[in-house]
């Protein structure tokens, strides 16, 4: 994040008068509203795909090949569900795969 001093002080037309103030409450308001602002627009990092996952969303989440998530299936390392002719995988179900 880079700020730019206008941006916390904008009421400051000379920005070398700067050097010689020191900081205010209201200075510190503005930079918590700033930084604030800046950490909601983050995408979060926690944030979790769907529930139900198609085989090509799988495959890609876990780097493999259509025959090894076959293999995974035929094993019953990792249940599904047919819906029609689509096979869906649960979130929760790859992540406890992956911890065992």
């Amino acid at each position: 994040m880079n700020l730019h001093p206008k941006e916390l002080f904008p009421e400051v037309e000379n920005l070398e008068l700067l050097k010689h103030q020191t900081v205010t409450k209201r200075d510190l308001l503005n930079f918590g509203n700033i930084l604030l602002h800046e950490f909601r627009s983050l995408p979060t990092a926690q944030e979790q795909p769907a529930q139900w996952l198609k085989s090509a969303e799988v495959r890609q989440l876990l780097k493999i090949s259509p025959g090894t998530l076959q293999n995974l299936r035929v094993k019953g390392i990792l249940n599904y569900k047919r819906v029609g002719g689509t096979l869906y995988y649960k979130y929760d179900d790859i992540k406890k795969m992956l911890e065992k």
